[in-house]
């Protein structure tokens, strides 16, 4: 059995920014409500977080350009005929 190299997930910068905006309005809003849900929903964005950071720390970055160039093709512009 050959040894494989563990791969991590290039996630991207809105992922992480999800995280943190989850974290604080778990903390501030949710709590109010449900101490609960917000303990919850705290650990939840807390996991998003640390997996975020790894990511950013040991992914590959040229991994996340193929997969979103695969994800989102990009358009080519069509050339305008001008008739005079």
């Amino acid at each position: 059995m050959e040894n494989k190299k563990f791969k991590f997930a290039a996630l991207s910068g809105g992922y992480m920014l999800s995280s943190m905006i989850g974290i604080i309005v778990s903390i501030f809003y949710v709590y109010k409500k449900s101490a609960d849900w917000a303990i919850t929903f705290t650990i939840i964005f807390g996991i998003m977080f640390v997996a975020s950071v790894i990511s950013m720390s040991v992914a590959d970055p040229d991994e996340f350009v193929k997969f979103e160039e695969k994800t989102n093709p990009t358009r080519r512009k069509k050339k305008s005929k001008n008739k005079k």
